[in-house]
This record gives C-alpha cells, sequence and structure tokens, in this order.
C-alpha cells in the first residue's frame, strides 16, 4: 500500500524548492505566486502528519523522513533568502547549527528507543517536554517560522515595498530565530546522557 503521508512530504520538499526557483525570476505577479505556494507548503506540513494518523501509516521511517522534509524546506528557504540579500547570512548558519546538533542528539536517542515527541519523549525535564516537544511549542514554532517565510516574501514585493511589512518580517525572522535557539537548548542539554 502506498503511504500518502511520505508522499506529501516528498511533494511538499519538491514544492518548496520550485518555489524558491521562482523568487528568482522578476515581475510581480511571481512573487505573490511564490507567497501563495509558501502556504501550500507550510500547510503541507500538518498534512502529512495528519494523513499518517489518518490512514493508520505512522512509522518510523515516516517519522524521520518528515523531519528531514521539514529540515530541508527550512534551510531551503534561509538559503536562498540570505542568497538574495533578504536576510542576514547568519541566519541559515544558525538553523543549520542547531539543526545539525539537535537531529544528531535525536538520532541517538531513537537508537535507544526514544522519539523526539510524543509519549517516549527523550525530554524529561518538565521544561525540556514543554519547550521542545509539546503540541504548543511545537504548533508556535511552525507559526513563527511560516510567518517570517511568508512575510520576507510579501516584503519584497513591490506593493508592501514602502509599508510597514519589512520591519515586520524582520521581526518575524529574530523571533523565529529566538525560538529556533530556545527549543534547541534543552536537547542538547538532555541529550548530554546519551553520550
Amino acid at each position: 500500500m502506498v503511504n500518502v503521508a511520505n508522499l506529501v512530504t516528498l511533494g511538499r520538499v519538491g514544492l518548496a524548492l520550485f518555489t524558491l526557483g521562482l523568487l528568482w525570476l522578476p515581475g510581480e505577479p511571481i512573487r505573490w505566486l511564490a507567497f501563495v505556494l509558501t502556504i501550500l507548503v507550510i500547510y503541507g506540513d500538518a498534512l502529512d502528519g495528519y494523513l499518517a494518523r489518518k490512514f493508520k501509516q505512522s512509522s518510523k521511517f515516516g517519522g524521520m523522513l518528515d523531519i528531514a522534509g521539514d529540515r530541508l524546506v527550512e534551510m531551503s528557504y534561509w538559503i536562498v533568502f540570505s542568497a538574495l540579500g533578504w536576510t542576514p547570512v547568519w541566519v541559515p548558519l544558525l538553523f543549520l547549527v542547531r539543526g545539525t546538533f539537535v537531529d544528531t542528539i535525536r538520532a541517538l536517542s531513537s537508537e535507544q528507543g526514544y522519539t523526539a515527541f510524543g509519549e517516549s519523549t527523550m525530554m524529561k525535564s518538565t521544561l525540556g517536554k514543554f519547550l521542545v516537544a509539546s503540541n504548543f511549542s511545537r504548533f508556535a514554532y511552525a507559526i513563527a517560522k511560516a510567518a517570517a517565510f511568508c512575510l520576507i516574501i510579501a516584503a519584497h514585493t513591490q506593493v508592501c515595498e514602502h509599508t510597514i511589512v519589512l520591519p515586520i518580517a524582520s521581526f518575524a525572522v529574530y523571533f523565529a530565530c529566538f525560538f529556533c535557539l530556545v527549543r534547541g537548548l534543552p536537547v542538547l542539554i538532555e541529550g548530554r546522557r546519551l553520550l
């Protein structure tokens, strides 16, 4: 049987790469198309998890593929934004370094039977569980990145060029960076016991 959720994850990555390719093309309609497609890419992240549960196709591989897909999409957006001069180069570097260390610790914890989220999460402290594994924190972090991605694209359209959108987009980027660090630190701290 075809795993629909995994296909959505892979399709989301492909759509993200296509969308980011559009940002290199001139034209206001192209930018707004990229804006709308970015919303679909973000929606795909929620959709794949929903479909995995609905069709009872959740698996360890699917969970790891979802995390890998999330990381590919996230890094692709930050790298392209930096290459276009829309964000400082330290932004993708921050997400790259944090993501590499966190994913390495999660891979080690997976070998010992722990998961990133859920009942068998590797997080043991109450604060760690809240910041890293809670649905609230995961959803808020996703929204922070989604807002940053969409606002950065919108800020670089002619319609929003001389408006307050760029300062709001910049705030959203820095907030997403802050959230990235806050959610990564508990994994690094609590992950020491696995080493």
